[in-house]
């Protein structure tokens, strides 16, 4: 087990309470923040194109420095397909097949596949550092095909979940989605077979959807982080942040974060999101009632 091998094991508490070990924090830290607002749950955090991304980059937006990297991670990835009822889903697997502590899938936006959450020197090695984060700690990484961003996508994405949380039966789920992918995200908080394996949502670049308020995902308090460019063409910046400020209107001390990135575009925070942060701080909510979910999350 790569975990094992390299000592970097989670780190557990009394409680049963864990987080995920450190893994180039430094480098993937968040800038300066600019302003934090509603006890930190808000925060502009300074962006430079100049400094994260030409400074970041040997080839600009297409090759991270060798430095933001572990390439090693490479020989725990494989290239997959999972039968279901769905028809045949293919996907890109790396870490836990089996007894994984935690589960994590990258849902892409119009126009990717499968290939872009693995992609290690694109987005300034931010998707190899979330493969180096599960792997590394007992966790699973998963970034699957899917048919479409409606109804049968989101069948999908639910029956290759049922299909690893069969075999890692304790482990929660954290959906993260880019861009369009977001649609993928609020049709699964809406399923009510799957909410209680959610650790958490991360909408990434993406659009808000008050049908959430109602959702299954919603009435069990799963966790929903907010990451946006402020100048975002695709999907203003204003109207996600409309939704972050109505969760925590309907439902005070929901555990909902925003972090907007100012000046950032559209993927901006597929680049900058810091995947340990926002992973740890969903895992000290918990997951309630995983043992007791059911193995299909066909509604």
């Amino acid at each position: 087990m790569w975990a094992a091998l390299l000592g970097l094991a989670f780190s557990a508490s009394p409680a049963q309470t864990w987080e995920l070990a450190p893994f180039k924090d430094r480098l993937f830290a968040y800038p300066p923040v600019l302003e934090q607002r509603d006890g930190g749950a808000y925060r502009i955090v300074d962006y430079r194109e100049q400094r994260d991304i030409n400074g970041r980059d040997a080839v600009p937006e297409r090759r991270a420095h060798s430095r933001y990297l572990s390439l090693g991670i490479r020989r725990l990835q494989r290239d997959l397909a999972v039968r279901s009822e769905a028809g045949s889903i293919a996907h890109h697997a790396v870490g836990e097949a089996e007894g994984a502590i935690a589960i994590t899938v990258y849902l892409h936006g119009q126009g990717g596949n499968r290939h872009q959450g693995m992609n290690d020197y694109s987005f300034g090695g931010n998707f190899n550092r979330i493969k180096n984060l599960m792997a590394r700690n007992g966790g699973l990484y998963l970034s699957p095909d899917f048919s479409d961003f409606g109804a049968r996508g989101a069948r999908e994405v639910a029956e290759l979940l049922s299909y690893y949380t069969a075999r890692s039966p304790q482990a929660p789920i954290f959906i993260a989605c880019g861009s369009m992918g977001g649609a993928l995200c609020w049709r699964l908080a809406r399923n009510a077979k799957l909410a209680p394996r959610l650790g958490g949502l991360l909408l990434l670049g993406s659009f808000p959807d008050e049908g959430f308020l109602t959702s299954a995902a919603f009435r069990r308090n799963v966790p929903v982080f907010f990451g946006h460019g402020s100048r975002d063409t695709v999907f203003p910046v204003e109207t996600q942040e409309a939704l972050y400020a109505r969760i925590r209107k309907v439902a005070p001390g929901y555990p909902v974060r925003f972090v907007r990135f100012e000046t950032g575009t559209h993927g901006t925070p597929i680049r900058m999101t810091d995947w340990r942060d926002t992973l740890n701080w969903m895992l000290t909510r918990g997951v309630k009632g995983r043992s007791d979910s059911p193995a299909r999350f066909q509604d």
